[in-house]
């Protein structure tokens, strides 16, 4: 059954044109251009119910105005959306009843209060009967590990701590659909770790439908079946993570730390594709190299402060799909 259900969706936005220089500013008071930018170009997807979907491409893609007009905020130019059978913008309170929205850029979090009292406003923003509020307030405070930050005014949190208040924050109403815009941006990597766990328990053991724009690849490799890759406003590849593997070149990144600078690393399953001093870049593909056999014999070989395994950044990934695609 389709939760989320997307056919020919169109948005386009009108943008002023600024002229530049003294002159050109006293002219912006009373004569201004536009220029028209699509958005989305008649898209159109499926969401099942439990499904936890990645939505990913570059910046300006498209995706956070997506998010906006699946849950009510953006009314589209074409096209029509249906979220659990209601059109969003149209059945606005009806629709943000079932929906939890955590912006990775921004807080629903009053910034001043302490989170228990941002979490207290929401309970009656909501209307949630006082008994279920406490016993899902202190399910996610347990689960999320809040005890020791709920009584800390937002704006004195860490990014990692704020972001684990932001979803429980849009957790607090039982929502069937949780749409996430780069929930673990700027986070460390142990925040990172703990988001990406909490995501992936409340799909697999509370049904969740969860929709997660990110730009973190290894976000989509930890908790996604299934993508989504959208360009310019249109889609390009829709269905399996496998899928988008199998049409580029699988590859990871080994970033070294040198002694030596003047050290020229070099193994026969690794390719050096940038240097920085002391740091150097190499690629490799996992599938037909085993990580560690290569570290292994780079250390053994070469004196080295640190070394990081990351994927490659997720617009280069795209990049690579679209010329192998030929698109």
């Amino acid at each position: 059954m389709s939760i989320i259900s997307v056919n020919h969706l169109f948005k386009q936005f009108r943008i002023a044109k600024r002229k530049e220089g003294l002159l050109g500013s006293i002219k912006n008071l009373f004569v201004r251009d536009h220029v028209t930018r699509t958005a989305l170009d008649r898209i159109s997807f499926q969401i099942q119910e439990g499904e936890l979907v990645g939505y990913i491409g570059p910046n300006g893609a498209g995706k956070s105005t997506t998010v906006k007009i699946l849950s009510g905020i953006l009314v589209p130019d074409g096209g029509s959306v249906e979220v659990m059978g209601k059109t969003p913008w149209k059945h606005r309170q009806e629709t943000v009843q079932q929906l939890g929205v955590v912006f990775g850029q921004r807080t629903q979090l009053w910034w001043d209060l302490p989170v228990i009292e941002s979490f207290n406003l929401l309970r009656d923003i909501y209307r949630i009967p006082q008994k279920q509020y406490e016993r899902t307030r202190d399910s996610l405070i347990a689960s999320l590990e809040l005890s020791k930050i709920v009584d800390v005014p937002a704006r004195q949190l860490s990014l990692g701590q704020r972001m684990r208040c932001d979803i429980a924050a849009s957790l607090l109403h039982s929502p069937k659909i949780l749409f996430l815009d780069e929930p673990t941006i700027g986070l460390d990597a142990v925040s990172k770790f703990a988001v990406r766990d909490f995501i992936r328990k409340l799909n697999q053991e509370q049904k969740v439908t969860i929709f997660l724009t990110t730009h973190d690849m290894d976000d989509i490799e930890s908790l996604c079946r299934r993508i989504i890759i959208l360009n310019e406003g249109r889609i390009f590849l829709n269905g399996p993570l496998e899928l988008l593997r199998s049409q580029i070149a699988p590859e990871r990144r080994l970033i070294l730390d040198l002694v030596d600078e003047r050290t020229q690393p070099d193994d026969p399953d690794a390719q050096v594709i940038k240097r920085e001093n002391q740091r150097v870049w190499l690629r490799y593909n996992p599938y037909t190299t085993a990580t560690p056999q290569l570290i292994s014999r780079l250390t053994a070989k070469y004196p080295i402060r640190d070394l990081y395994v990351e994927n490659p950044p997720i617009e280069e990934i795209i990049a690579n799909f679209y010329r192998n695609a030929n698109l």
